[in-house]
């Protein structure tokens, strides 16, 4: 017989995905909107970056990239990564379950294969757990290992609230503006594992709320 826990979760897996889907749609469509993109992006498969905490609206980012979504984004593989990627398949993304710090060996072969495959890569260098704004070693092993590159992904809205989890995640308000940066793609061959995480960390930072 399921347990009281199982059946929320059910639950939330239920009602969740469409509703946050819907709270999505209703501020970006509400809200005005900003670009600041790169030059030229190539045609190649890229790894776009995020911070964990403001991964809410990306996929709109996303879109100016790519007329025919073709991602797929890694995914914490605890509950919340589940709702997560309910959401994700909302907005036509896939998705890779796991974690680079826990089982990365098979997170990392999943999204370096992707990428050989021709699929874009999403991945929040922070998560799933944390530090906050601390990049991870598995973004600089993917992106090395298969000659990709990294676009730095930001959105900086004039309203928002707060929640008080670790990565202080960021809900726009509905009817503000919203700011959306992407770097140009940065090469990280030859560079060191540190050399290549501090790049990462300074173009995320850019433009991020404290």
């Amino acid at each position: 017989m399921p347990t009281k826990k199982a059946i929320l979760q059910k639950l939330a897996l239920w009602l969740v995905p469409p509703s946050g889907t819907l709270l999505i749609r209703l501020i970006y469509h509400t809200s005005r909107k900003r670009f600041h993109l790169p030059s030229t992006v190539s045609e190649e498969p890229v790894v776009f970056a995020f911070w964990h905490g403001d991964l809410l609206l990306m996929p709109y980012l996303y879109y100016r990239f790519r007329d025919v979504p073709h991602a797929n984004v890694l995914i914490s593989d605890h509950f919340d990564g589940r709702i997560i990627a309910a959401i994700m398949r909302y907005f036509k993304l896939g998705t890779i379950h796991g974690s680079t710090n826990r089982n990365a060996a098979k997170v990392l072969i999943a999204a370096m294969r992707s990428l050989k495959e021709g699929y874009d890569i999403g991945i929040t260098p922070d998560g799933p757990r944390g530090p906050r704004h601390e990049v991870a070693d598995g973004i600089v092993v993917m992106a090395q290992k298969t000659g990709a590159r990294v676009i730095a992904y930001g959105c900086v809205p004039s309203r928002y609230w707060r929640l008080g989890s670790w990565d202080r995640f960021t809900i726009p308000k509905p009817f503000c503006t919203l700011d959306f940066y992407a770097s140009e793609p940065i090469d990280l061959s030859g560079l060191s594992m540190d050399e290549a995480k501090a790049r990462i960390q300074s173009k995320l930072m850019e433009h991020t709320l404290p």
